[in-house]
């Protein structure tokens, strides 16, 4: 298993529950949080159809765009700055 496919499986519940979260706490202030759900809910779709070796890259390019590189804004709570650096992280491990 490769190490994002790992990281991923490991943190699944947490990065689901988080992202959900985030879109209901924040979704007023930050509307990118949505799309920072969908192309989470696309990364985790992806490894289960494609399974370890599945690319990527096209994902975290656009967590990256959405995100302003994982910027964590002044006003969010530790869930959402929990939430962008678990996603620094994988994209990190993805090796592109």
């Amino acid at each position: 298993m490769s190490k994002i496919s790992s990281y991923l499986n490991e943190n699944r519940e947490k990065l689901a529950l988080y992202t959900t979260a985030i879109t209901r706490a924040h979704g007023a202030n930050h509307p990118e949080v949505f799309e920072v759900k969908k192309i989470y809910d696309t990364i985790w779709d992806q490894l289960q159809t494609e399974g370890p070796e599945a690319d990527l890259t096209s994902e975290f390019d656009r967590l990256q765009a959405t995100t302003n590189n994982y910027e964590i804004p002044s006003d969010v709570c530790q869930t959402f700055e929990a939430t962008y650096k678990m996603l620094a992280e994988a994209d990190q491990l993805s090796q592109r």
